[in-house]
C-alpha cells in the first residue's frame, strides 16, 4: 500500500481569537493552559482558525498512512518548521510564530522550514505521496515543498477556486463519510486558482430513532 502524509498549513496566530487566546485576563479554560502546561498544537490551531484546521487534521487523520517513524501528518509553522499536531505549545511558543511572517522573504520562516523538509525527505521511501492541506494560490507553502519533493507534492483537486471555510467543510465531509478526495500533482497543474465552485450542500445529519 502507498503511503500518503499531510502537510498541514498554520492558523494565523496574530489575530482577534490568538489576542483573546493569549490575552493575560482571559479565564476560559483553554487559555489558562496555554499559560499552564501547554496545549497540543492542533488543538490551539483548532481554535485559532475554526472549521478550516479542524478539517485538515480530521482528514489527514483519517486518511494519513505512514510507516518507519514517519507521522501522517506534519504543521507548517512560522517559525519551527515541521511539527507533530500533538506538539505541545505554550504562550511563549505561540507569540513565537506571531512575530515571524510566512513570508518566502523571511528567512526566520524559510530556513527552519527547509531543514525540516529536508530531514523528512531523507526518511521518505520513493512511495510515499505527499499532500498539501493549505493554500495552493501563493508559493508561500507551495515553493519550499515543490522544491525539496518535486511531482511526488499532490493537493486535492477540489481545492482550486474554494475558500478557506469551504476547504475546511469539504475535508470533515470527505472524513466524515471516509470517501478521499482526487489528488493531483502541483507541479503538474498550471492554474491554481479558478472559478468558485458552487457552494457545499447542507450536511445531513442524522437523526436519533424515537422509542
Amino acid at each position: 500500500m502507498t503511503s500518503r502524509i499531510f502537510m498541514l498549513s498554520p492558523a494565523r496566530t496574530d489575530g482577534k481569537r490568538a489576542e483573546l487566546l493569549m490575552r493575560s485576563e482571559a479565564k476560559f479554560e483553554l487559555a489558562q493552559r496555554v499559560r499552564g502546561r501547554g496545549i497540543a498544537l492542533a488543538e490551539a490551531f483548532t481554535f485559532l482558525s475554526g472549521l478550516y484546521f479542524r478539517g485538515k487534521t480530521t482528514y489527514a487523520s483519517e486518511f494519513g498512512r505512514a510507516t518507519g517513524g514517519i507521522l501522517p501528518q506534519y504543521v507548517i509553522t512560522s517559525s519551527h518548521g515541521l511539527l507533530s499536531p500533538h506538539t505541545i505549545v505554550g504562550l511563549l511558543t505561540l507569540k513565537q510564530f506571531a512575530e515571524v511572517p510566512i513570508d518566502l522573504g523571511e528567512p526566520r520562516y524559510v530556513q527552519p522550514l527547509q531543514h525540516s523538509l529536508n530531514e523528512l525527505k531523507a526518511k521518505l521511501t520513493e512511495a510515499c505521496e505527499v499532500v498539501l492541506l493549505g493554500s495552493i494560490a501563493t508559493d508561500k507553502y507551495c515553493q519550499p515543498l515543490l522544491t525539496v519533493f518535486g511531482s511526488r507534492l499532490l493537493f486535492p483537486r477540489d481545492f482550486i477556486g474554494r475558500g478557506d471555510m469551504s476547504r475546511g467543510g469539504l475535508l470533515l465531509r470527505a472524513a466524515r463519510s471516509k470517501k478521499e478526495l482526487e489528488y493531483v500533482s502541483l507541479q503538474s497543474v498550471e492554474k491554481r486558482s479558478g472559478q468558485r465552485p458552487p457552494k457545499l450542500p447542507k450536511a445531513v445529519v442524522p437523526t436519533r430513532p424515537t422509542d
